[in-house]
């Protein structure tokens, strides 16, 4: 180990550039695997003879593993370093989605997943807080602009790239595309990533108390969430018990958060207001971005039968709307008050939501271009001046702290939104396929005699009319859910269009955080 003393912010600039990109990479694998399968579960639901509630545990096992460890994340990058710690999630990472793909049963696949979520999580907030570390002034506009790409584009091109992939080579293809990358990123981050030093004693001082009290406290609530809107929530025992759990397990985590000599995670970021509001703006971000990202795949796959491959293509153009407002985001962030940027761009992606609101059974790539353009566009307005408020100001230290933290609240906000829009969605399709099913039968004689006619038209084909009615009535049933279904996503995107108009109501209160972070030596090694 080298032990002469360099500080990370008078490395050349190229090299800080190089250690970032390595970092940025590597989140971006981790982010992109949470929605990688979005688009192939069908595939892979086939492939493992899974039954359809053990499928939906693809995606939430990942989340529950990766929701624990972003904010263990920086403790552990405090004991082992960023290097470390970094090349150890990428190889670990890059195992197991190697494991993923040669998974030979549901159960082998959940696992394995589990562990890709875990240890992929630690290269999520890493990112954040060494881009802020490593550059100041003016080099640093960039990073949150960047890192917000990263964390906005991954999960709207995981449902392409993974429907590409298993339209082209087969569902097994979407981890096995990790392997190189994965080994790449882990050696180079070996080799250049050496900003900080090792804290070895802090591992045989760890809460493990306060880790476990964590781990249940997220894993229990994220399971709620996902579980909850198919099985009647509390009503449902095994919910309810993992909801009392998820709660002893936050007072526990929240008693040893003050009270622990070393605890795993440090809630001192919330001392300043600026962070909290930041937090709370991207935990209203979260839920707009991850659930938008789910139910318009879902809509194209349930109303209109789209293919893995077909819905892929029609989602790909929010990341193009993203990537160019990436830039035009940082530019204004150097110029503008981070509060006029998101009175921007609540309102903005507020209308996106809106516009998709007026969706009909034949909507596809061209009515949902739109609005998908301008939500691309709208979330990096959002996005950048959140994180320049939320990790501005902050000594490396507690930068790791703040930056698992404000990450954390971004998936939680995803995790919630997802599980609000399914029971939204479910609740309203039964309420408008019962307000249709009204509809019809006070039409008078109208229904009645469509179902004649559409009867004797298939009795024409197949000369049997009992079975002519009962595929008369099969077919009403089928356009009836199919229109009730298309109405329910329209509700649920009004809802959520008005959820951030009413978040406007916190930007008056937000405070820009000071633009020069204080930032102690470090020691590369």
């Amino acid at each position: 180990m080298n032990t002469a003393s360099t500080s990370p912010a008078s490395l050349p600039l190229a090299r800080k550039y190089l250690i970032f990109g390595i970092l940025a990479f590597g989140q971006f694998m981790a982010l992109i695997d949470i929605q990688i399968v979005a688009a192939s579960l069908n595939d892979v639901q086939a492939g493992l003879s899974a039954g359809p509630d053990e499928i939906s545990w693809v995606q939430t096992g990942y989340l529950m593993a990766e929701l624990v460890m972003i904010p263990f994340a920086a403790f552990l990058a405090q004991a082992l370093s960023t290097r470390w710690l970094f090349a150890l999630s990428a190889g670990l990472f890059t195992t197991a989605s190697a494991l993923c793909g040669m998974a030979w049963d549901i159960q082998s696949m959940i696992a394995f997943r589990v562990i890709q979520g875990f240890v992929g999580g630690a290269m999520v907030p890493t990112v954040f807080a060494t881009g802020f570390y490593l550059f100041t002034g003016k080099d640093r506009a960039m990073i949150p602009a960047i890192l917000g790409m990263v964390s906005v584009l991954a999960p709207t091109l995981g449902p392409t790239v993974g429907g590409w992939l298993t339209a082209a080579i087969g569902w097994r293809s979407i981890f096995y595309i990790n392997i190189v990358p994965g080994i790449i990123v882990t050696g180079m981050s070996i080799l250049f990533v050496k900003v900080d030093k090792p804290n070895l004693s802090m591992l045989k001082r760890i809460d493990y108390v306060h880790l476990a009290a964590m781990a249940t406290f997220l894993g229990g609530l994220e399971y709620v969430l996902e579980e909850g809107p198919r099985h009647d929530w509390l009503g449902d025992p095994t919910i309810a018990t993992a909801a009392w759990l998820s709660f002893v397990g936050f007072m526990l985590f929240l008693e040893r958060s003050f009270r622990s000599a070393m605890p795993v995670v440090k809630l001192s970021p919330f001392r300043k207001p600026t962070f909290a509001f930041a937090c709370l703006f991207n935990l209203v971000i979260g839920f707009g971005l991850y659930s938008a990202t789910y139910l318009i795949p879902v809509f194209l796959g349930r109303v209109r039968d789209f293919n893995s491959l077909q819905i892929g293509t029609t989602v790909f153009v929010t990341g193009l709307a993203q990537v160019f407002s990436t830039v035009l985001a940082a530019r204004l962030s150097q110029r503008f008050d981070p509060r006029w940027m998101i009175s921007a761009g609540l309102p903005l992606f507020a209308t996106s939501l809106w516009l998709a609101s007026y969706m009909t059974p034949e909507w596809g790539f061209v009515s949902l271009l739109a609005p998908q353009l301008l939500r691309g566009f709208a979330i990096m307005l959002c996005i950048v001046p959140s994180v320049n408020m939320a990790l501005g100001g902050f000594a490396m230290t507690e930068l790791r702290y703040a930056s698992g933290l404000f990450n954390l609240m971004r998936n939680l906000g995803g995790a919630i939104g997802i599980a609000l829009v399914n029971t939204w969605l479910q609740d309203q399709t039964r309420i408008h396929a019962l307000r249709i099913g009204e509809s019809l039968g006070e039409s008078g004689r109208v229904a009645p005699d469509f179902l004649a006619a559409l009867a004797a038209r298939i009795g024409n084909v197949t000369s049997d009319s009992a079975h002519a009615l009962l595929m008369a009535q099969g077919e009403i049933a089928r356009v009836v859910g199919r229109e009730s279904l298309t109405l329910a996503f329209n509700d649920v995107f009004r809802l959520m269009a008005w959820i951030f108009i009413a978040a406007l109501v916190m930007v008056p209160f937000c405070r820009p955080a000071s633009s020069a972070a204080a930032a102690p030596p470090a020691e590369a090694h």
